[in-house]
């Protein structure tokens, strides 16, 4: 599978610049500094573009089926992108698997991917074990790891918990002030990977609610060029990019202040379909 840090180019849904207007003018200025060529996904209804765009594995791109539970409800439909059209009109081709699953719950490296349990919740017609080799053949990996899904996240996503820095170590959201249960299955689960583990601080207990991902800083773009990361002008800003640029001495590290992006949800890697070109 091809992993964030070997991606060259980017693609953004064309509705972002319409709906996060102050936003995407800071995005744009970074990425045109950085010299990351991008371009606009055409003719998208939602901006969550790493959700409904298909994964690069080589050559390929597997389209999962984008039809997550939490869309289910009628008032979300009109935010269903038609994918087809959209890969399409880009010129790609694509294997399309009967298997349920979103772009951000896929954290990846070239070998290993990390998913939430929500995978099983949003294929149950599938044998558990049966889905999981059948991802893990057509993404061309040697391992899935299992975690527990975050309580209250509604998407049920795992890039908002954990990344890889390389093949041996996982970032992972400093996760104690969580409620003991979660907390102790999802360590659990890292400590079950055998790889080791570097925390990031975590602080969304100033928000109003679990929709809000203001806190969240692991949700960053990673790519060739650097890692775009989010901040929220909280005192954990300054700390999250240490420990970011300790991780990855070897690329370059961007801030980019995202409150408004995240009060919907979603951050960097989520509006985000970065592929190798």
């Amino acid at each position: 599978m091809t992993p964030d840090s070997l991606t060259n180019f980017l693609y953004l849904a064309d509705t972002l610049p319409k709906k996060y207007p102050e936003f995407y003018a800071r995005l744009e200025k970074e990425l045109k500094e950085q010299k990351v060529d991008f371009d606009f996904l055409p003719g998208t209804k939602d901006v969550w573009a790493v959700d409904y765009m298909p994964i690069q594995v080589g050559d390929r791109f597997i389209q999962f089926r984008y039809d997550p539970g939490y869309l289910k409800p009628q008032t979300f439909h009109k935010t269903i992108s038609d994918v087809d059209a959209i890969c399409a009109a880009l010129g790609i081709e694509t294997v399309k698997p009967d298997i349920v699953l979103d772009g951000g719950n896929l954290v990846r490296s070239q070998h290993q991917a990390i998913l939430t349990n929500r995978v099983f919740q949003d294929n149950p017609d599938w044998d558990r074990k049966k889905l999981l080799f059948q991802i893990q053949d057509l993404l061309e990996l040697d391992r899935i790891i299992l975690i527990p899904e975050q309580p209250g996240d509604y998407t049920g996503h795992a890039d908002g918990m954990v990344r890889f820095i390389d093949e041996h170590t996982l970032l992972a959201n400093d996760f104690s002030r969580e409620e003991k249960e979660f907390y102790e299955a999802f360590e659990i689960a890292l400590h079950n990977t055998g790889l080791e583990v570097v925390y990031l601080p975590y602080n969304v207990y100033q928000n109003p609610n679990n929709n809000y991902a203001n806190g969240d800083y692991i949700n960053y773009l990673q790519m060739r060029q650097g890692i775009f990361v989010p901040t929220f002008g909280l005192p954990e800003d300054e700390k999250a990019i240490q420990v970011i640029e300790t991780c990855f001495p070897d690329q370059k590290i961007i801030p980019i202040e995202s409150n408004d992006l995240a009060k919907d949800g979603g951050i960097l890697n989520c509006i985000s379909w970065n592929i190798f070109k």
